[in-house]
């Protein structure tokens, strides 16, 4: 009997065992679904502006500076979307932090995540007052003139020649808090010429013009301070992207901008989303369904992408979905050209001719704060990027 036993355990492994055709099958469609993976995560970097994500962070105590998380939380509602289109000039903001850390006050800031494309708008020299000592509360001076240079020469930054005056101002010196210095032409100087990039210098003078006590007027350094009162230089940019966008709005047609064209081949659609594209319009009782505007969320941590992004999480971009049947009424927000097509479609007038299609009439941006490879934080706002509205075009 035991060979008996054995013959059949055999024949059981044999029918058990996957057949060639059934792994190759298999390991075809895996391949593939990895490679539509890749070319769909490809197509939403190139939405993002980007050529690759940044390194996933283990921030821990990495914290992104309070401007930057309040300038997202005024131009940004809960879920990304643009409060106010007018409030951000631009739409890119970037923070810096010093690498210095130089006992005196000077900065260094590494500008090299900056595009050379991109437009220099407006750059800031965020600096934290500390009080003065206690010893010093009672010092006769109630004002000191802050002055930032760019400097021009290291070996000699404290004669004139060596550096350049970029913003000078009265601080009351008893006073504690954020000082703010604009030193737009500074950075432009450096992306111009990144090799003259040798940092700035902050000098604190009487109203006589003699220089001042360094513990009478204290600024905060990232060597000695919480991290949350580091020196920060804040730079607000414009990569193009909204100029190109507008310019394909102008082309296109007054209710329905055309969108640009993503550089990527088309992919061919499986036979499950081909035959679920023919029943697009349908809902579950088999009826049709109206064109209407339906959720739609994209969840950064699903995409992988969670270790990077600060926020939000994820964003609910909306689509369109549903028929647009002869008569189009106004609440199916048709264009002139999408009524005309109804009725020739309706008289069958010419062959060919489709219904009209339930796509966006109105768009909204969103705007992601999120940390870049050199751990810098960046604001950055996307147009066109959540469905505000379906209609029938």
């Amino acid at each position: 009997m035991l060979p008996a036993v054995i013959w059949i355990s055999l024949m059981g492994l044999a029918i058990s065992r996957p057949s060639l055709n059934y792994l190759e099958n298999h390991f075809t469609v895996q391949n593939e679904s990895e490679e539509v993976r890749s070319e769909a995560i490809k197509r939403l970097l190139e939405v993002f502006g980007m050529e690759d994500p940044p390194a996933a962070l283990v921030r821990g105590h990495k914290q992104p500076p309070q401007y930057m998380l309040d300038l997202y939380n005024t131009i940004a509602d809960v879920d990304g979307v643009t409060k106010d289109p007018t409030l951000l000039e631009g739409n890119t903001v970037r923070s810096f932090f010093d690498k210095l850390h130089s006992e005196h006050v000077e900065f260094l800031f590494n500008m090299s995540t900056v595009a050379k494309s991109e437009k220099i708008l407006t750059a800031e020299l965020h600096l934290f007052k500390l009080r003065p000592q206690a010893s010093l509360t009672f010092n006769r001076h109630h004002f000191c003139q802050v002055s930032v240079y760019q400097v021009l020469d290291s070996s000699k930054k404290n004669v004139s020649q060596g550096k350049k005056l970029l913003s000078s101002r009265l601080v009351p010196i008893h006073s504690s808090g954020w000082e703010v210095f604009t030193i737009t032409q500074a950075v432009r100087s450096w992306m111009s010429d990144e090799g003259s990039n040798l940092g700035l210098l902050v000098t604190v003078r009487t109203l006589a013009g003699l220089q001042m006590d360094l513990k009478s007027v204290r600024f905060a350094s990232g060597r000695h301070h919480h991290h949350s009162k580091q020196p920060m230089l804040v730079l607000f940019t414009d990569d193009g992207r909204r100029a190109a966008s507008l310019e394909i709005t102008a082309k296109g047609s007054d209710d329905f901008p055309v969108g640009p064209s993503l550089p990527f081949p088309s992919l061919p659609l499986p036979a499950t989303a081909r035959r679920s594209a023919r029943s697009a319009d349908y809902d579950d009782s088999g009826e049709k369904m109206p064109c209407q505007r339906l959720p739609l969320y994209v969840d950064f941590e699903e995409i992988g992408w969670s270790g990077w992004i600060v926020s939000p999480r994820g964003y609910n971009a909306y689509h369109c979905k549903g028929s647009c049947p002869f008569p189009l009424g106004q609440n199916m927000r048709p264009t002139n050209h999408a009524t005309v097509q109804s009725i020739i479609n309706a008289l069958k007038l010419t062959k060919g001719i489709e219904t009209p299609c339930c796509v966006p009439d109105k768009l909204f941006s969103i705007n992601l704060l999120y940390f870049d490879d050199d751990e810098n934080v960046v604001l950055k706002q996307y147009d066109d990027m959540v469905a505000g509205s379906c209609g029938c075009h």
